[in-house]
């Protein structure tokens, strides 16, 4: 909001309302550790709305944009190129709202893209049926751990080392509040853990992403079945979409819930977001599945038309048959998706899929060449892992002195002292240019020297 036209007046009037005596009452909730005690650095106490604009467009300057310099930034968050016609087509007055629907009477025009949506992530996924959109990747993550705990009415979930670590944050702190049970592996840079190993007659659900965090497919048919026998859920999360323009589907591979993050297909990187969440699952676990579903039926005149068939909100239905959860995401996030993915169609984006892992092909074989770093993976799709001969957190910082984001630490997602400090997640998309690698591997062998 750029202008904030509440008086004094206006502000004891709410303070009164809500029961307390002053704003700082607001925030005592939040630990005083938290809190800072001084003025923010760079922000003067008071300026006119001219001088306002100009100090934060300087604050603004100071960002280095992705599209601005050759980078190689990834870990969940990628840049793709989008068609004009995207942005074209969702600021349109009929589409451009935040607004999630949730009632019943929501217009047909927005039903209609919901459910084209949902097929078309159904259809990715290789699932049967899919929900009209989450939160993001990591929220809809966390939905499906308690999902599984419903389904299996068991309390011990088992999350891979090669889960994202946002993804691992955000279902830890869901699971905080529930009593719930979560076995947490190590980070896998390798790829080799044996989750299976992990499985016992507790287990409500495996959680496990492909391509992991550190970039390696997997093959998931063991797993499926081991998940099974034992009477547990796998949830399979996948935080780039356009992988599965060439990857073997989980569906296909077992999978009983696939959630995953959509932003790669309509929505730019825009600091963190909003992104868009997808979720999918079996014909059998529907009643259970968080989210809205949309469906498609016909009117007494017999014209085709769409309703909302599931909404598990306590507005609805029974509250404890409820199923409430974190999942108003913007629709405009969905729409655009929806639009993006109908623009490229299967051939299109099958093709997007190959550029992107031959780009990272070319940038894995470039970066090998390069004295102190060792690509760790055998097989990848957009993105690997390369350990460095020096800490990766000082590297990347040297190399963005230079013009480079030359990718994401793995201590700046794990921590430091979890034996991931030399390690680099490193990412390219369509959108890297032999230019941008050739600049890149210069650079670090420069900086590795």
């Amino acid at each position: 909001m750029r202008y904030l036209p509440h008086t004094e007046a206006d502000r004891q009037a709410m303070l009164a309302a809500i029961g307390v005596d002053t704003i700082d009452d607001l925030y005592k909730d939040v630990p005083p550790s938290a809190r800072t005690n001084r003025p923010l650095e760079g922000l003067p106490p008071h300026k006119g709305e001219l001088e306002v604009e100009r100090i934060m467009a300087g604050l603004a300057g100071r960002n280095v944009a992705a599209g601005s310099v050759p980078s190689f930034l990834g870990a969940g968050a990628y840049r793709h190129h989008i068609p004009a016609t995207v942005d074209y087509l969702i600021q349109r007055g009929e589409f451009l709202t935040a607004y999630t629907p949730y009632q019943p009477e929501v217009s047909q025009g927005t039903l209609h893209y919901l459910y084209e949506f949902q097929t078309q992530v159904a259809l990715l996924t290789g699932m049967d049926v899919a929900n009209a959109s989450m939160y993001d990747g990591a929220t809809a993550c966390a939905e499906a751990v308690m999902m599984a705990n419903r389904v299996t009415r068991r309390g011990k979930a088992v999350l891979s080392g090669g889960l994202h670590p946002h993804y691992r944050a955000t279902t830890r702190n869901l699971v905080h509040f529930t009593g719930h049970e979560l076995v947490e592996c190590p980070a896998d840079p390798e790829g080799t853990e044996d989750l299976a190993a992990r499985i016992d007659e507790q287990t409500s659900c495996v959680v496990v992403q492909t391509p992991s965090v550190f970039g390696h497919p997997r093959d998931l048919r063991a797993l499926a079945e081991a998940c099974h026998d034992k009477g547990a859920l796998l949830v399979v999360a996948v935080a780039e979409v356009v992988s599965l323009g060439l990857i073997e589907p989980p569906g296909a591979m077992g999978a009983d819930i696939v959630v995953g993050e959509g932003q790669s297909l309509g929505n730019p990187l825009n600091f963190g977001g909003p992104y868009v969440g997808l979720f999918a699952t079996r014909d059998k676990l529907v009643r259970q599945m968080p989210g809205r579903l949309t469906g498609q039926t016909v009117d007494a005149e017999g014209r085709r038309g769409y309703v909302l068939t599931l909404s598990t909100r306590e507005q609805h239905i029974r509250r404890d048959k409820a199923t409430s959860n974190i999942c108003t995401n913007s629709g405009l996030c969905a729409l655009a998706f929806t639009i993006h993915l109908s623009l490229l169609g299967e051939a299109g984006f099958t093709r997007l899929a190959e550029l992107n892992h031959a780009t990272a092909c070319r940038l894995a074989d470039t970066l090998s060449g390069v004295e102190g770093a060792t690509v760790l993976n055998d097989g990848f799709f957009n993105e690997f892992t390369v350990r460095l001969s020096r800490p990766a957190v000082e590297v990347v910082d040297r190399l963005a002195e230079r013009g480079i984001l030359a990718g994401v630490p793995a201590s700046r997602l794990w921590g430091e002292g979890e034996g991931v400090d030399d390690l680099l997640l490193v990412a390219a998309t369509e959108t890297n240019t032999d230019e941008d690698i050739a600049a890149y591997a210069a650079a670090l062998e420069e900086v590795l020297r």
